[in-house]
């Protein structure tokens, strides 16, 4: 019996793909070891401007002063940048006295402490915050407006904050008429000794359609683009002392690089695919972290269907825009400040209208001299962070309509969860595989 082939063809779908990465790179800037008050400088102007915008539609009836023009028992609106004085925050000196006594050093993960302060600082000067402003929701670097007064100690009695609140957005796509799927991963982590060879195959294979029924192969063939955010790769750190290798030495530290390689030329073959680099990977310590090398790929490199992007990513699919991060600047907002979860931290990146803050202060980023690129310039439709504890979702909306998907991007390492989105309504599940091995 002659079966048509043909008929049983499945043709994966396409979505038309625009990349949106020049404003992290760093290129055409030079460094002349400038220092960084200057990304604090064009973040305030920037940030201030767009305030003074909004208040007259906050409170209207009140002036606005400077620091320094402030009056006792006055009430009027300051804006400037947020500076939280932190007794836990680590310190270099502290950190070698530390080493040089004899008590262990115990790593904290969280730095927030009950006596913590605010000090709201602008070009005029700086003065103490007082009153409903919680240090433990904010950190160094915020840029807010305040409403209240001065008070006889010379502090600021803060009565209402106003921050930016969530950018424009561009105008969602009348709603496809088909669906189609993105698949989000993070941590692979391919090197490390606790790796599952077998749970990231099982992944591949499922994503290419050489798994299971005609359901799920169909289901497969709707997947338009598959995004690794961040730790794809984990080199063992004994080999990283300052010393030279030697050949078994570079032969092994190459391996994980290797590994992830066929890995993701077999991805490549078949899917769109963007990489972004994370903490662990090959590429530069500071945001926004560079491409990694494509060099590093030399299989899945000769694919038109693989990206290596940068960290923060922008990118649009069919009109939706997705802007991510492989979970730099989330774990520093954990450091510094408290939330319920993660995904308070990612919406109030979005609020704040930044998405490190914390940067330059206690986040590594590259010293710009005539802008800040963390500012959120345009609202997503899907704001995405990788190497998180667990997956969350949740979706928020704005003042004048606007609606973004948060996700937490578990690692796979750990979780063996992968994220899968439908674009034609922002909806999103975990894809989750195990393996058990029986001695």
């Amino acid at each position: 019996m002659e079966v048509d082939s043909e008929k049983n063809l499945l043709h994966r779908k396409q979505s038309l793909y625009q990349s949106l990465d020049e404003n992290f790179g760093i290129q055409k800037e030079v460094y002349r070891g400038q220092q960084y008050s200057q990304i604090y400088f064009a973040r305030f102007h920037l940030m201030r401007t767009l305030l003074y915008s909004l208040i007259p539609n906050w409170k209207p009836h009140l002036p606005v002063c400077s620091v320094l023009g402030l009056e006792e028992g006055k009430e009027c609106i300051i804006v400037g940048t947020l500076y939280k004085h932190m007794k836990l925050k680590p310190s270099i000196l502290d950190e070698y006295s530390k080493e040089r006594s004899a008590s262990p050093l115990v790593q904290r993960h969280n730095f927030t402490h009950l006596d913590d302060n605010l000090v709201l600082e602008d070009e005029s000067g700086r003065v103490k915050l007082s009153g409903c402003l919680l240090p433990s929701a904010y950190v160094t670097g915020n840029i807010i407006a305040l409403h209240g007064k001065e008070t006889s100690a010379g502090e600021f009695l803060v009565e209402d904050v106003l921050e930016a609140g969530l950018q424009q957005q561009i105008e969602q796509p009348i709603e496809l008429g088909e669906d189609k799927y993105v698949v989000f991963i993070s941590g692979l982590s391919v090197g490390r000794s606790s790796s599952n060879p077998l749970q990231f195959q099982l992944l591949v294979d499922h994503i290419t359609g050489h798994l299971g029924d005609e359901k799920e192969q169909n289901i497969a063939a709707q997947i338009v683009q598959v995004v690794i955010a961040g730790n794809s790769v984990e080199v063992p750190h004994g080999l990283l002392n300052g010393q030279n290798l030697g050949s078994k030495d570079q032969s092994r530290l190459f391996e994980p690089i290797k590994e992830l390689d066929i890995l993701l030329t077999q991805i490549a073959a078949s899917i769109p695919l963007d990489i972004m680099p994370g903490s662990s990977d090959p590429a530069n310590f500071s945001l926004p972290q560079q491409p990694l090398h494509r060099c590093l790929f030399p299989g899945s490199s000769a694919y038109n269907t693989f990206r290596s992007c940068t960290n923060p990513h922008c990118f649009e699919l069919d009109n939706i825009r997705f802007l991510g991060t492989s979970g730099q600047n989330i774990d520093d907002l954990g450091k510094y400040s408290e939330a319920n979860n993660n995904i308070d931290f990612m919406e109030r990146t979005l609020r704040w209208r930044h998405l490190a803050p914390t940067a330059p202060n206690t986040l590594g980023c590259y010293p710009f001299t005539d802008r800040d690129p963390f500012y959120v310039e345009t609202c997503p439709h899907v704001y995405f962070v990788g190497n998180q504890d667990k997956y969350e979702s949740r979706l928020i909306k704005g003042s004048e309509g606007q609606m973004v998907m948060l996700i937490c991007i578990p690692r796979f390492v750990e979780t063996g969860v992968a994220v899968v989105l439908n674009i034609r309504n922002l909806e999103c599940h975990m894809l989750s595989f195990a393996t058990q091995i029986h001695s």
